[in-house]
């Protein structure tokens, strides 16, 4: 699983900080304790910064350049910034994220992907509210994002294909949609595009307690699906520790034999049984009620795992 360290994130307050007093030190240690943890790329998050992102994002680059060699992922809607930091990269090829089908953005962030060679992240979003089926979302890629790829002549290797994890507190109709999407576009075009997800999106405005298992058990159900790159918490030992036990198949404890069952039920289009359960386990109960809400069996409420 190719991973894309979130931890650059202008919505941490120490980031925030750190930007505002231009601390190098700070971005730099943040960036190699991330790679360190196993992040197979940085996020540079800086937010739409209007006025001062195209001083911010080039000098996080050249600042992160120094320290570590993985691709930087420039992830903000202000283009001038983005062509600065392109300007301005000189090690692995970058990432844009991103685009999405909207006549303006379409229009613009295409062109500068492939000027400078990057990899593109495209959301499958369109004018107005982001659609909640996995054909809509689909039908996006397939009927504009790729297509207009393909008229640019921009190489579809480098196309990143994302159809917005949303956060199960309040979009939950939304979780399961999102995995039959990545199931689909795996099939939806010759080469197929490379598919990605947010994944600590599917745990937005939830009790910071309850975070991490929505995240790991999500991971889980996107791998099964086929998810290719996900931007995640590299410092979640527990996350990458389940990444690990499906890529390895690694069915050496009851945990994994569970986490096994539920990436394969996903990856045959079935769902996790109470029979795969051990229901007096806690842990797995836990999982079991998880996988409930992410499928958008249960209501989710903040208090879930104790009914």
């Amino acid at each position: 699983m190719y991973i894309i360290g979130e931890n650059i994130h202008i919505i941490s307050p120490k980031v925030k900080k750190a930007v505002a007093e231009r601390d190098a030190k700070f971005f730099q240690d943040m960036a190699v304790r991330m790679v360190d943890a196993g992040a197979n790329a940085v996020d540079l998050n800086i937010g739409p910064q209007k006025r001062h992102g195209h001083e911010i994002l080039p000098w996080l680059v050249q600042v992160v350049e120094e320290v570590v060699d993985v691709p930087l992922v420039f992830d903000t809607t202000n283009l001038m910034a983005i062509e600065a930091a392109c300007e301005t990269v000189t090690k692995a090829q970058p990432i844009i994220n991103s685009t999405d089908a909207r006549a303006e953005r379409l229009e613009s962030v295409p062109a500068v992907a492939k000027k400078f060679n990057t990899r593109l992240v495209a959301l499958t979003m369109g004018e107005g509210m982001i659609p909640v089926g996995a054909d809509e979302r689909v039908g996006i890629a397939l009927e504009r994002l790729i297509p207009y790829m393909l008229e640019i002549d921009f190489p579809i290797n480098d196309l990143i294909i994302d159809p917005l994890v949303l956060t199960v507190s309040g979009c939950q109709e939304y979780c399961p949609e999102c995995i039959e999407a990545v199931r689909t576009l795996k099939f939806a075009w010759d080469p197929p595009p490379l598919t990605n997800g947010g994944l600590s999106n599917v745990s937005n405005a939830v009790p910071n307690e309850m975070r991490p298992l929505l995240n790991r058990t999500y991971m889980v159900m996107l791998m099964g699906a086929g998810i290719d790159m996900v931007i995640a918490d590299p410092f979640d030992n527990e996350l990458l520790e389940w990444i690990r036990v499906v890529e390895e198949q690694d069915d050496s404890t009851p945990l994994n034999k569970l986490l096994l069952k539920l990436h394969d039920r996903v990856e045959a289009m079935e769902e996790l049984q109470p029979e795969d359960v051990d229901m007096s386990d806690p842990q797995a109960v836990d999982i079991w009620k998880t996988v409930q809400v992410l499928l958008n069996k249960v209501i989710y409420t903040d208090s879930y795992l104790r009914v």
